[in-house]
Order: C-alpha cells, then structure tokens, then sequence
C-alpha cells in the first residue's frame, strides 16, 4: 500500500513539473527537438536505475538500524560479500556501457552540420549575431529581417551563423539545437519543424548589457504559399541592406524592433565572416612589401 502510494506520488509530482515545460526543450515541435527529448528522457531513466535505489536503501538502512530499534542485528565490522560487490560493479559498468553507446549513435545522427535526410530541399538562411539583436538573410529570396525568422513547416533549413563581434549562441528550443556564432567563423545547423506555429528564439550565451533583450520569434508558416507571400511582403518594403547600411545596422542597439530589408547586397554573408581576415590581409600587406624589397635587393648586390 505505502509503494502504491509512492508511486502515485512520484507520477503526480512528474506531471505537476513537466506542465511547467510549455515552450522549451522538452516540448518538441521538430524532428531534431523531439530526438534530442527522447535522449534526455532515455538517458535520465538509465541513470536514475542507479540513483532511486541508493536513496531507497539509504533511506530503508537508516530507518531499520536506527539506535531505538534492538531487535536488528547490526555488525559493524562485516567487511565483505562477493555478491554485493557483484552488483555493485556490474549494474554501473552495464549502464555506462549502454549510454557509451547511445551517446555515439546520437552524436552522429544529431550532427548540427548534417542535412535533414528525406525531408527534401533545405531552405537557407544566413543567421548574423550583433549587438544585441539577430539579422536574418534569405540569399535565396533577398531579403533580410531583423529579430523575426520565418520559414515554412515540414521544409528543412540550413542556417548558417555568423557573429559581428562577441560570441553568441543562436538557440531555438522547441525545434532543437544550439550552436554558437563566433565573428570571423561560419558555424552550420540543420532544423525543422513539423508544426505550424510561433516558437521563442535567444541567445543562450550572455553577450553583454542588452543580452537579455537579444530575442526573436521563430514562425514556422502552414504552407510553403504563406511563406512565399510573406516573402512578397517583405520585398515591398523597399529597403536596401548593404555594407553602409550593414555597419549601420551594426550598431549596439537594445530591444531593437522587428526590420525588413527587401534587398540584400549579394554576397554580404560572405564580407561579414572573412571580413576579420581580410583586416588581417591588409595588416600583412606592408611586411610582405618589405620582404620582397628585400628580397629584390639582395638579388641586385648578387648580379653585381
């Protein structure tokens, strides 16, 4: 009676905490969210065939050789069972092994950089992290939004992410992972989602004082028309994103309102990530001048 008691309990009070999870991970509205759910879950009930029975026994060894009951016997200097070390051992080494091997069939199959197999052509978008706000650019389309992403449902998307400046983490919970923008670097993820609807988006990595305002809206559309018409809204805006206007844009700005861009500069992705290299191409310009004075110099006194 009292472990059918428990045991309502303990199914009331997991209830009572997943009602709380509306809108995060452990409620999937993707593929890849609903993958990595069910990787926590499996993982956490493993791991928990050990804890539960050790806070079982230590709870049931405590209350049986407690100091007011006299009639258990309790020896004190017992040292050991062949048994217990058995279980105590292999139980563990079993456990481990099996997460050891989900672990490495999970990491391969949720490779952030690994395309959506059969879910057909990916949708791209160029993702740019700045402060404290996200740029969005569809190459495809040639358009651009700041702090709104919309893309269709059940049509896979790559999203290739950047960073301005500081490190960020581009992160969309009910659809799956996340993965970090850092300046000068091109970092990939594939995600879906397999319903209509509006999800929260973030940073999950703190970048500064507007860090908590640094959030956008994830609208997945009901079809791929609805996507296609909103993309025609955002083109009648008329406004051209380019360097000048990017370095604009750039600007640390808090809580910044939703923009659309209805032209994009071809190739602007592209100068944002290397543009940190190209600084330092042109750093290198006046010592490789040098070098080949040099180098021309020498060659002279050697003709002479």
């Amino acid at each position: 009676m009292l472990i059918r008691n428990l045991c309502k309990l303990a199914l009331a009070a997991m209830a009572l905490t997943l009602s709380g999870c509306s809108g995060g991970i452990l409620d999937p509205k993707g593929q890849i969210g609903i993958d990595e759910k069910n990787l926590i879950i499996i993982a956490t009930v493993l791991m928990l065939l050990v804890v539960i029975p050790v806070i079982v026994m230590t709870l049931y060894f405590a209350w049986k050789y407690r100091d007011s009951r006299t009639d258990e016997i309790y020896a004190p200097k017992w040292a050991h069972s062949t048994k217990i070390e058995t279980i105590v051992w292999i139980i563990p080494i079993i456990i481990v092994a099996v997460l050891g091997v989900i672990t490495w069939q999970s990491t391969q199959d949720l490779d952030p950089y690994k395309p959506l197999e059969g879910k057909g052509e990916h949708l791209v978008v160029e993702v740019v992290s700045l402060n404290w706000k996200w740029l969005f650019i569809y190459p495809e389309q040639g358009i651009a939004t700041v702090n709104e992403l919309v893309f269709p449902a059940n049509v896979p998307v790559q999203y290739k992410i950047t960073s301005e400046s500081t490190m960020n983490s581009f992160f969309i919970p009910q659809l799956g992972s996340q993965i970090y923008s850092m300046a000068g670097m091109e970092t990939k993820l594939h995600l879906i989602a397999n319903e209509a609807g509006s999800y929260d988006g973030f940073s999950a990595n703190y970048s500064g004082a507007g860090f908590t305002g640094m959030e956008f809206k994830a609208i997945a559309t009901q079809s791929e028309a609805d996507f296609d018409t909103w993309v025609a809204q955002v083109k009648a805006e008329k406004t051209l994103l380019n360097k000048a206007s990017y370095q604009t844009l750039a600007e640390p700005s808090e809580d910044h309102p939703v923009t659309y861009y209805g032209d994009v500069e071809p190739g602007l992705f592209h100068s944002i990530v290397m543009k940190y290299m190209q600084a330092h191409d042109d750093m290198d310009k006046p010592h490789q001048a040098m070098h080949q004075h040099s180098a021309n110099q020498l060659h002279s006194e050697h003709e002479e």
